[in-house]
Order: C-alpha cells, then sequence, then structure tokens
C-alpha cells in the first residue's frame, strides 16, 4: 500500500482541484460571454457556459506538483517521457483554450496540434516499434516514427473533440480509458503512464460532476482537445509499449468508441461527398437519442462499451481484474436500456 500512496494522493488532489475549480471556471465563462447559445445542432436547451477544460486541466497538473512537493525528486526517477506528455499537454490545451476564446480557423487549430505532438516527440514520447506477430519485434525508422506518433496524437485528439456532443459523454468516455491505461501501466510497473492517468482520472471525474445531464458546464475545446492529446500520449508512453503482439490493438480498443465513431462520420461524410470536417448529426451518440433513448439512456449505454472494450483490451493483457471491468460494463448497458423514469417518484399535483 505504501508503494502506491503516490497514485492514492494524485487521484484526490486532482479530483478535489478540479471540483472546486469548475465554479470558478463557470463565473469566468459568464463574465467573459463565452456561454455555448442552443441552436439546431444542439441538445440543450438553455446557455451553458464552456470552457470547462481550465478545471481539468488544472487538477491533472496541480496534483502532478503536489506529488513533487510531496516527495521532492519524485519525477526524476520516472522516464524523461513526462517532459513530452506534460508540454505536449498545456501546448494543446492552449491550442483549445484560444478556440474557445477566438474561434481559430481549423488550418491554424491544427498546425497548433501538429506543433504540440511534434514537441512531445522531441522530448520521447514516441512509437518507435510494433510487436511482429512472427515473433520479435520490428522497428521504425525516425522518420517513420515521427509521422505515426504525430498523425496518432493528433488524430486522437480530435476523435475526443467529436464525441463531446452530449451531457457527460467526452468526460466520461476518457475517464474510463484513463481507468483502463492506469489499470495496465500499474499492472506493469509503468510508473509515468500510471501517475498522469490516475491524474486525468481525478480532475475528470471532479468536473463530470457538473458536466453529467443536466450540464452546469461544457469543457469546450480547451478540455476535449486535452483529454485527447493526453490519452494518445499516454497509450504511447504506456499500452503501444507491451511486448506482445496484441500491443497494436491495446489503444484501439481502450479508445475504441472515438476511434470508431470519429472513423464512420469520415466514411459517411466522403460518401455523401461533404467535408470531412463539416458537422452533422450521424454520430452514435445522436442516432440513439435518434431511436428513443434520453441523454442520460444514451450516454450510459455508450460508457458500458467504453468500458466493455476496456475490458477486453485488459484481458488480451491477462489483467487479473479485467473480468470485473467487463461485468460493471455489461451492467452499464444494461442500466442505460432501463428508463431511470421507472425508478423516480411520481410527482402528486
Amino acid at each position: 500500500m505504501r508503494a502506491n500512496w503516490p497514485f492514492v494522493v494524485t487521484f484526490l488532489i486532482a479530483w478535489l482541484s478540479a471540483d472546486l475549480m469548475v465554479p470558478i471556471v463557470r463565473r469566468i465563462a459568464f463574465m467573459v460571454g463565452k456561454v455555448d447559445k442552443p441552436g439546431t445542432r444542439k441538445i440543450h436547451k438553455d446557455p451553458i457556459p464552456r470552457m470547462g477544460g481550465i478545471a481539468i486541466c488544472i487538477g491533472c497538473f496541480a496534483s502532478l506538483l503536489g506529488i513533487e512537493y510531496l516527495h521532492p525528486g519524485y519525477f526524476s526517477m520516472l522516464p524523461s517521457e513526462w517532459r513530452g506528455v506534460v508540454l505536449g499537454g498545456l501546448m494543446i490545451f492552449a491550442v483549445g483554450l484560444m478556440d474557445d476564446l477566438f474561434d481559430l480557423r481549423p488550418k491554424v487549430k491544427l498546425a497548433g496540434q501538429i506543433v504540440a505532438a511534434s514537441t512531445a516527440f522531441w522530448l520521447g514520447v514516441k512509437i518507435t516499434f510494433i510487436s511482429n506477430p512472427f515473433g520479435g519485434m520490428i522497428l521504425f525508422p525516425d522518420w517513420l516514427s515521427f509521422v505515426l506518433t504525430v498523425g496518432w496524437l493528433v488524430a486522437i485528439t480530435n476523435t475526443i473533440n467529436l464525441i463531446d456532443g452530449l451531457d457527460g459523454l467526452a468526460g466520461g468516455v476518457s475517464t474510463i480509458a484513463g481507468i483502463t491505461l492506469f489499470m495496465m501501466a500499474l499492472d506493469r510497473s509503468q510508473g509515468l503512464s500510471a501517475l498522469i492517468a490516475i491524474a486525468l482520472v481525478g480532475a475528470t471525474l471532479g468536473f463530470l460532476r457538473y458536466n453529467f445531464n443536466p450540464a452546469k458546464i461544457f469543457m469546450g475545446d480547451c478540455g476535449s482537445l486535452f483529454l485527447g492529446f493526453m490519452l494518445a500520449a499516454l497509450s504511447i508512453t504506456g499500452a503501444m509499449k507491451v511486448a506482445a503482439t496484441v500491443a497494436v490493438f491495446l489503444p484501439i480498443l481502450v479508445l475504441g468508441i472515438p476511434i470508431f465513431d470519429t472513423t464512420f462520420a469520415i466514411v459517411r461524410r466522403l460518401m455523401a461527398r461533404q467535408p470531412i470536417f463539416q458537422a452533422d448529426k450521424g454520430h452514435l451518440h445522436h442516432r440513439l437519442l435518434n431511436i428513443g433513448l434520453s441523454q442520460r439512456r444514451a450516454v450510459l449505454m455508450i460508457y458500458g462499451f467504453s468500458a466493455l472494450l476496456g475490458g477486453i483490451a485488459l484481458q488480451l493483457v491477462h489483467f487479473s481484474q479485467a473480468r470485473v471491468l467487463i461485468v460493471v460494463s455489461l451492467l452499464l448497458i444494461a442500466w442505460g436500456a432501463i428508463d431511470f423514469k421507472l425508478f423516480l417518484p411520481r410527482r402528486t399535483s
């Protein structure tokens, strides 16, 4: 238990910091007029402040600073990759925040994402090999490593951004992915990935209390881009470094819902001869709403499917508690399929 104290403390600091920051961020968002108003593609009916990602980012890094304060030199014992994860995360957060404040053009936002991903690469966050199913590893040359790493980081960063369409959806899916990556890293003594993953989980849970339906605040691009980038970076420093044939499939399973949803969206728009960045109402959460599910039921079902994929990923690496996550995921799917109204007391006139 003593060896795991940094993870417990990191989680608690991240959770409490984000939870305390959200009301402050809400007031600031109202003051500067950064409010998401209802529209044709919007689900909510009232104006809701955004930029909640500020609380997530502060919660995450406040917890890491707290660990360094309580245990000076702790990060010097971890792989130097943490600099790439942290600096890249801060850069991508800044890009998202600028977009929330000034509505950046897509090309400018993409350029900022590439710069952040490139910075993380040069500081050590790299896809350097892939497991060979016939034995051994296939090593990548530097140029291919750069292309694959930057491509992965930018792609996953945007997948989380694209699924941020219902109250609590992106935050919950990111939390489940973060928990899965934490379990995987902890089981394989990957201290860097485990520590940052649990910080991300704690901060996102602190925010999620205010973001679950009915939401009091949205995370904005600064939140969704930050979560996507951090999860993508953690999958490189953790899941992709598992020396097994299944390693290439692990991050795809862990981040399966946003990856599959984004892939289908791109294919759908190409077939309809529409720009791939043009927003539509064909995402998974829109389809669940269209068949009559409430926001909460739709979100819970997607949580369940995300947890199921995470459980399968853990099962592939023979994680001892994988079956628990699979059972929890099936319960979530079943719970999402049951109308919440059945459990609510009836109002009397």
